[in-house]
C-alpha cells in the first residue's frame, strides 16, 4: 500500500507558492500546513496564496510551535536565507530536533558543506539531526541539480578528466529578489560598493559546496584555499529591472570563478556570467537560447559539454528557475525521509524523478 507523507512547506514566497503546487501535485504527499512571516498572510488559503485559483484547505499560520506539533513527515523550507543564515540554521535544528525531515533551499553552504562550513556548525546539525531521527537536504538548481548531479553524472561517461567547469549564464532582468540583487550583489549601486560577496573568501562561502562536491564525487583533494576570480563591469545605459533601477556607470553585471586546484592546476570550477541587460559584455560567455544556461563543460577524453536551459510555460527563465528550485526539493523529500539521520547530500540520496506527475497518469 502506497504511503502519504504529510509536508509542511515554510513560506510562500518566490519558491515556495511553486513548492505548494508541486506538493498539491505530487500523490503520496499531503500538504499538511504552510508557515508565512508576513502577518497579512495568515489565514489566507494555501492555494490562493501559491496562486492555483482554487482552495487547498490549509490557512497559513505564522506559528512556528503549532506547525510543529502537526509532527510533519517533512518541512519543505523555502524562506529566504542568504540575508538571515544563522537564524535560518537554528530554524533547521529546531526542525531536526523536533523530528521532522527538512529539505531547504538555504543556507547553500550546507549543500555540502564539508571544507566550507565550520566544523563545530556542521557538527551541531548533524547531532540534532541524530537526536531527532530526522535528515536535512539543502539544494534546488544552483547551488544544486545543475552543479551536482548533472555534471557528476556526465563525469561517468569520461575516460580522462582534465578540468569539469559548470556555467551560470544569465539575464538577471527579471529575477524578483530585491535584497539579494542590490544588497548581495550591488546591482545599481555604485562601482566603489563594495558588497560583502565580493570581499575575499566570501564567494567559497557562498560557492565553494559546489566545487567541493563535484571533488568529492571524483576522489580528488584540492589544494587549500579555494581561488576566487571577479570581474565587475559598470551599465553602459540605464537599465530597469525587476528588483532595482541601474543607472548607467552603476555596477550592471559580473563574472565570477570560484576554482578548486590540485597541484596548482584547476580541476574544478564554478563560473556565473551575471548579466542585467542582453547586451552587456558581449565579449564574457554567451547563453545557448538567449535568455540563460548552465552548462558544463568536461574538458578531457572525450570533451564534452552540455547546456541546460528551462523555460516556464507562462512565464521566462527567471519564473521557471523558481519553479526547478522548489521541484527539486519537493521531488526529494520521500527519499531524504528515507535517509540516514543528519545532513545528507546529493552524494548520500539515489536518483530522484518527477514519479507521479507525467500529465494524465496519476
Amino acid at each position: 500500500m502506497a504511503r502519504t507523507l504529510r509536508v509542511v512547506e515554510w513560506s510562500t514566497g518566490t519558491v515556495g507558492r511553486h513548492a505548494i503546487a508541486g506538493i498539491d501535485a505530487r500523490p503520496e504527499l499531503e500538504l499538511a500546513g504552510v508557515w508565512v512571516s508576513n502577518p497579512g498572510k495568515v489565514g489566507k488559503d494555501a492555494g490562493e496564496l501559491a496562486g492555483l485559483g482554487r482552495d487547498l484547505g490549509v490557512a497559513a499560520s505564522g506559528d512556528k510551535e503549532a506547525l510543529l506539533a502537526l509532527k510533519p513527515d517533512c518541512i519543505v523550507h523555502t524562506a529566504m536565507t542568504d540575508d538571515r543564515i544563522m537564524e535560518a540554521i537554528d530554524d533547521l535544528v529546531s526542525f531536526l530536533e523536533a523530528g521532522i525531515n527538512v529539505v531547504s533551499s538555504g543556507p547553500v553552504l550546507l549543500q555540502f558543506p564539508k571544507g566550507v562550513a565550520p566544523q563545530e556548525l556542521v557538527d551541531r546539525i548533524q547531532a540534532a539531526g541524530e537526536k531527532g531521527g530526522a535528515s536535512l537536504h539543502v539544494n534546488g538548481i544552483d547551488p544544486g541539480f545543475a552543479n551536482d548531479v548533472l555534471p557528476l553524472a556526465m563525469t561517468s561517461l569520461s575516460q580522462r578528466i582534465d578540468e569539469v567547469r559548470c556555467f551560470e549564464i544569465a539575464d538577471y532582468a527579471t529575477y524578483y529578489q530585491p535584497v539579494v540583487m542590490r544588497e548581495i550583489f550591488g546591482f545599481g549601486q555604485p562601482m566603489d560598493d563594495l558588497k560583502m560577496l565580493w570581499q575575499p573568501g566570501v564567494l567559497s562561502l557562498a560557492w565553494g559546496s559546489v566545487v567541493r562536491q563535484i571533488a568529492a564525487g571524483l576522489g580528488i583533494t584540492l589544494d587549500e584555499p579555494l581561488l576566487e576570480k571577479v570581474e565587475r563591469r559598470p551599465a553602459e545605459r540605464d537599465v530597469s529591472t525587476v528588483s532595482v533601477d541601474i543607472a548607467a556607470g552603476t555596477m550592471g553585471a559580473v563574472r565570477f570563478e570560484v576554482i578548486g586546484t590540485v597541484d596548482g592546476v584547476p580541476r574544478v570550477v564554478l563560473e556565473h556570467v551575471t548579466r542585467t541587460d542582453p547586451a552587456q559584455c558581449p565579449d564574457w560567455p554567451q547563453p545557448s537560447d538567449g535568455d540563460g544556461c548552465y552548462r558544463i563543460q568536461i574538458t578531457g577524453e572525450p570533451m564534452m559539454q552540455v547546456d541546460f536551459s528551462h523555460h516556464g510555460e507562462h512565464g521566462d527563465h527567471n519564473v521557471s528557475g523558481m519553479i526547478v528550485t522548489a521541484m527539486r526539493l519537493v521531488n526529494a523529500v520521500e527519499a531524504v525521509v528515507d535517509a540516514k539521520p543528519g545532513l545528507v547530500t546529493a552524494l548520500d540520496l539515489p536518483l530522484i524523478t518527477a514519479r507521479g506527475l507525467v500529465a494524465g497518469t496519476s
